[in-house]
């Protein structure tokens, strides 16, 4: 049997902000059902059960939202105990989630310090690009909820990345957000671009990133962390990182960038399984985990053939000489081309030189 990774939606797509480019608010709403409320205790030990007996090797469990701290501490320790109630093969278990970070309290963070949580905290840079889109249900930024957040996971000494979302004016405000970051010892980063609304690919919001921005956005960046990178300050950004492994020949990690899609089990909170976060929409349901085992949903898998629809590229990308390295991007972005295509190859244009010089300094480091 395979490792097996799962994404739990513990309060569906429940959140206590209302960030205004949230692709997940907007994902429900193209669905029959938006939300399935709080995921049931018995619903979980069907999950965690069936994840661990269908694996031979190694689990991992992330948990996710809308804002999966909702649900509330004892669901995630009730979470723990089950696992190792369940994991009768002495199998790793790998436990991750995404949050706010605005939940958090000192018994959250002693939770995931002493069970091994890497904590992902959603944060979008400086004050003024984080509180212009990231707001609570009273329209109020939540920039410094967030920072004191990100202090007690220090206080108590968490794993923990930042994770920000490319928007139009985080793209904009780059130099000053990566110059924030490294004062705050922020080492582990992650930059997601910005969605539109599904089926409104291109058309144009207040937090719309465009080709051109993420593409002055990438090489800005990556100027900032190849300088630091040079003179022995190491910023691990998730992006850089990946298309350095793909030089060296090395797996990778990032499903977006592998130019096929892998095999994802999102999690909702009723227990219907989707294969993508950005496809959980009923056309794609793959099965219950109160009901089905992962064989069943594997098979539905494989019937609506969901990795397989993800092979297909572009005619251009077929003959572009970065094709080795972009492969495609993530099939969220294909329309059918990617829509951040000429961004990536500007990117790769000016950088891939490099790239491939960081590459041979990692080679030695790792």
């Amino acid at each position: 049997m395979p490792n097996i990774s799962v994404l739990i939606k513990p309060a569906s797509g429940m959140c206590n902000l209302q960030c205004r480019y949230c692709f997940y608010h907007d994902e429900v709403k193209n669905r029959k059902v938006e939300s399935y409320g709080f995921m049931s205790e018995e619903t979980l030990e069907n999950v965690i059960q069936k994840t661990l007996d269908f694996s031979d090797t190694a689990c991992s469990f992330t948990y996710q939202g809308g804002e999966p701290l909702l649900r509330g501490i004892d669901f995630f320790k009730k979470s723990v105990e089950l696992q190792k109630k369940y994991n009768t093969k002495g199998l790793k278990i790998l436990n991750a989630v995404q949050t706010n970070a605005t939940c958090l309290n000192d018994e959250w963070a002693e939770l995931f310090k002493q069970n091994n949580f890497l904590t992902g905290v959603s944060l979008d840079g400086i004050l003024f690009s984080h509180d212009s889109f990231r707001i609570d249900s009273k329209g109020d930024g939540t920039f410094e909820r967030v920072m004191e957040g990100i202090e007690l996971l220090k206080k108590h000494k968490v794993d923990y990345n930042i994770l920000t979302v490319v928007n139009a004016l985080t793209a904009k405000k780059i130099p000053q957000i990566y110059e924030f970051y490294k004062q705050n010892d922020f080492a582990y980063l992650q930059f997601i671009p910005c969605l539109n609304p599904l089926y409104k690919e291109k058309e144009r919001y207040p937090y719309t990133l465009t080709p051109k921005a993420y593409g002055h956005f990438l090489k800005t960046l990556f100027d900032l962390w190849y300088k630091d990178v040079k003179e022995g300050l190491i910023l691990h950004i998730q992006q850089f990182e990946e298309y350095v492994k793909m030089l060296l020949l090395m797996p990778i990690d990032v499903c977006g960038m592998s130019g096929v899609c892998s095999s994802q089990n999102v999690i909702e909170a009723d227990g219907e399984v989707y294969p993508c976060d950005f496809y959980m929409l009923d056309e794609y349901k793959l099965g219950n985990l109160n009901k089905s085992s992962f064989m069943e949903i594997n098979k539905k898998r494989e019937e609506i053939r969901f990795i397989e629809e993800s092979e297909k590229i572009h005619d251009d990308c077929k003959c572009c000489k970065y094709m080795s390295i972009c492969r495609g991007g993530c099939r969220r972005h294909r329309m059918p081309k990617n829509y951040f295509c000429s961004s990536y190859y500007e990117f790769f244009d000016y950088t891939i030189n490099r790239l491939e010089e960081i590459a041979e300094l990692y080679k030695k480091i790792y």
